[in-house]
């Protein structure tokens, strides 16, 4: 019985030094086990890494917001709240977007992180916009936001 006990004990140490002094690649993403171990890749540097995300929830904030590491999102689409949003919304909003103001738009605004002194700006621009922004009955949510990002990325 011991001699299994030392076979597994050995065994592990082994493959925990192989994992930490050759492994290559980071699988914690980003957060503040991120930031704490970075340039680390050893398996126990990222079992810590993952480990402390997992504990203090910040890797879902960071995703959230942009911090500690985690990127922005790339695209509209791909922030699954203002997709849902949209998506769920969209009446409500194409009211809002042709009059320039209204409760969806700012929640709209919100979720675009645009900041307060930016946002009559925001609305003036959707609003001149509205036929690019809704260019068919059939149009989805989805195009609604490709159309929104298009014209924000143009200049002013």
């Amino acid at each position: 019985m011991k001699r299994v006990a030392g076979l597994v004990l050995a065994g592990f140490c082994a493959l925990t030094y192989v994992g930490v002094s050759h492994a290559s690649q980071s699988n914690t993403g980003c957060g503040l086990g991120s930031i704490l171990f970075k340039d680390k890749d050893g398996l126990l540097s990222q079992v810590c890494a993952a480990t402390s995300n997992g504990v203090f929830g910040n890797q879902t904030f960071g995703i959230t917001f942009g911090t500690s590491n985690c990127a922005k999102y790339s695209s509209f689409t791909s922030n699954e709240k203002l997709n849902k949003f949209v998506h769920e919304n969209m009446d409500n909003l194409a009211v809002d977007i042709s009059k320039g103001s209204g409760e969806y738009l700012s929640t709209l605004a919100v979720l675009l992180d645009t900041p307060v002194e930016q946002r009559a700006e925001l609305y003036l621009r959707l609003q001149a916009n509205f036929s690019r922004i809704y260019a068919s009955e059939g149009v989805t949510h989805l195009d609604v936001l490709d159309n929104i990002e298009a014209i924000l990325h143009q200049p002013s």
